[in-house]
């Protein structure tokens, strides 16, 4: 009795989806963005590879001072790993290749770095009811010309994002706003 449905025993639970945990993390990243973004008034496009360092572009249909439209991409992480949180900060690895197309001096729109935090595997993704929708997920970001430099001998190179840099509805408008305006990081 596979479908949830009740045997002699009683009720039997439904079987997971059987996803792997990292198909998961990287479905549910999309999913965080995607529900700030709308709670934004912003748009996804989607890339179908991320071979330019990127996964994802948010885009405004907003009139700025500068520009009409303005959008910027997003390269998107998904981690359990809390101990990797500090005090002021997130740290993450980056590995070289990822990191510099990512950093690219040359890159025609702004690009960003964010990773996602979500509960441990033994912690539900997210809890909803009646009421709401929760999650104990929170995403950091960071601009990636703020991400520094990579040694030449390096295979990969550890980036700070600062914990105050929350993705949230606010920290996304504030950033379109910027893009939008032709701010410089």
């Amino acid at each position: 009795m596979a479908d949830g449905s009740v045997d002699d025993q009683g009720p039997v639970a439904p079987l997971d989806g059987g996803l792997p945990i990292t198909a998961r993390q990287e479905q549910f990243s999309l999913a965080f963005v995607r529900m700030i973004a709308a709670a934004a008034g912003c748009s996804i496009k989607w890339h179908e590879t991320d071979y330019d360092g990127v996964d994802i572009t948010i885009a405004s249909s907003t009139e700025y001072e500068t520009y009409y439209c303005p959008e910027f991409e997003l390269q998107l992480k998904c981690t359990t790993q809390h101990d990797l949180l500090r005090d002021t900060y997130f740290s993450w690895k980056m590995e070289r290749g990822p990191f510099l197309k990512l950093t690219h001096g040359k890159r025609y729109n702004e690009a960003f770095l964010g990773v996602l935090v979500i509960p441990r595997d033994d912690e539900p993704l997210l809890n909803q009811c009646e009421q709401h929708l929760l999650t104990g997920s929170r995403m950091y970001w960071q601009h990636a010309t703020l991400l520094g430099e990579i040694d030449d001998d390096a295979n990969s190179k550890t980036v700070h994002l600062p914990r105050s840099n929350l993705f949230d509805v606010a920290s996304l408008r504030s950033i379109m706003q910027r893009v939008g305006e032709g701010g410089v990081w």
